[in-house]
C-alpha cells in the first residue's frame, strides 16, 4: 500500500471520528442515570437503559413520532407526484418562458419558513386547519418542491430524448416511455430527491410548533423540545429521544446511499 493511501485513508478517519462523536456522546448522554448527569466522568458507573422505556411512556413520544412519519412521508410523496411531471415537461419541451420558470422555481427556494409563519398561521387558522397533519404535509411539500424540480430537470435533461423516441416507435405513448423508460433512468435523481425532500421535513421544527399546538399533533421535533423546561432540562430523557428520532433516518439513507452520489451529479455529465 502507497504511503499517499494510508495518509489518504488516515486523514479519512480521523475526520469520520471527529463527526462521530458528537452522535457517541449523545448515547452515551442518553443512557446515563439521572444521579449520574453532572458527573465528571465520560462514560457512568451504571448504564440506565430504561431511559428510552421512561421517555416513550412518560411523553407523547410515540404520537410524535407517528406524525413525522406521516408528515415526511407524505410531503415526499406530494412532492413527486409534483415534480416528476413539471421536470420532466421542463426538461423536454423548450416552451416560452421556461427559462423564467425556473428562475422563479429557484427564488422560492431561497424563502424560509420564518418569514412566512405570520401569513401561513392566519391563513391555515381561517381554512380551520391548524393542528392538522395534512397542514404540515401541504407547507413542508412546497418548501421542499424547488429542490426536486431543480435536481430532476437537470437529470431529465441528461437522458438523451432518442430513448424515448425509440420507445414510441415500438408503440409507447409518451406517459409509457416516462414510465417505462426514461423513469428507471432517472431514479438516481429521483432517490436523491425523496431523501434531501424527507430528511427536510423530518427534521422541520419551527412550522410545527407555530401550525401545531396540541401535544399529540406535533412532530417530533417539537415534541423533543419538552423535554427542556425554563429551569431544568432532562438531559438524559432528551438525548435518549434524540437517538430515537435519528434512527429511522439513518435506516433509511443506509438503504438508498448509494443512489445519492450518483443522482447529486445528475445533469453534470451529458
Amino acid at each position: 500500500m502507497r504511503p499517499r493511501t494510508v495518509v489518504v485513508a488516515a486523514v479519512a478517519w480521523l475526520i469520520a471520528a471527529v463527526f462521530l462523536l458528537p452522535y457517541l456522546q449523545m448515547v452515551i448522554t442518553a443512557l446515563r442515570p439521572a444521579s449520574e448527569l453532572r458527573d465528571a466522568t465520560y462514560l457512568p458507573d451504571h448504564f440506565a437503559w430504561s431511559n428510552f422505556v421512561d421517555v416513550w411512556r412518560e411523553s407523547n413520544l410515540g404520537s410524535n413520532l407517528r406524525v413525522t412519519l406521516l408528515v415526511a412521508g407524505g410531503s415526499t410523496l406530494l412532492v413527486l407526484l409534483v415534480a416528476i411531471p413539471a421536470a420532466y415537461y421542463t426538461a423536454r419541451v423548450k416552451y416560452r418562458g421556461r427559462k423564467v420558470f425556473l428562475l422563479l422555481v429557484l427564488v422560492t427556494q431561497m424563502f424560509q419558513p420564518t418569514s412566512l409563519l405570520v401569513g401561513l398561521y392566519r391563513e391555515f387558522y381561517q381554512l380551520g386547519m391548524l393542528n392538522s397533519v395534512w397542514t404540515l404535509v401541504l407547507c413542508n411539500a412546497a418548501f421542499n418542491l424547488a429542490f426536486a424540480i431543480w435536481i430532476l430537470t437537470a437529470y431529465f435533461s441528461a437522458i438523451p430524448v432518442q430513448l424515448e423516441e425509440a420507445a414510441m416507435i415500438d408503440g409507447l405513448g409518451r406517459g409509457g416511455a416516462l414510465l417505462r423508460v426514461t423513469l428507471p433512468l432517472a431514479m438516481p435523481g429521483v432517490v436523491t430527491a425523496v431523501i434531501f425532500t424527507f430528511i427536510a421535513a423530518w427534521n422541520e421544527f419551527v412550522m410545527g410548533l407555530t401550525l401545531s399546538t396540541v401535544p399529540e399533533s406535533q412532530p417530533l421535533t417539537v415534541g423533543i423540545n419538552s423535554f427542556i423546561g425554563n429551569y431544568t432540562v432532562q438531559w438524559n430523557y432528551l438525548f435518549a429521544a434524540s437517538v430515537i428520532a435519528i434512527v429511522p433516518v439513518v435506516v433509511l439513507f443506509a438503504f438508498i446511499e448509494r443512489h445519492v452520489v450518483s443522482g447529486l451529479t445528475a445533469g453534470s455529465v451529458k
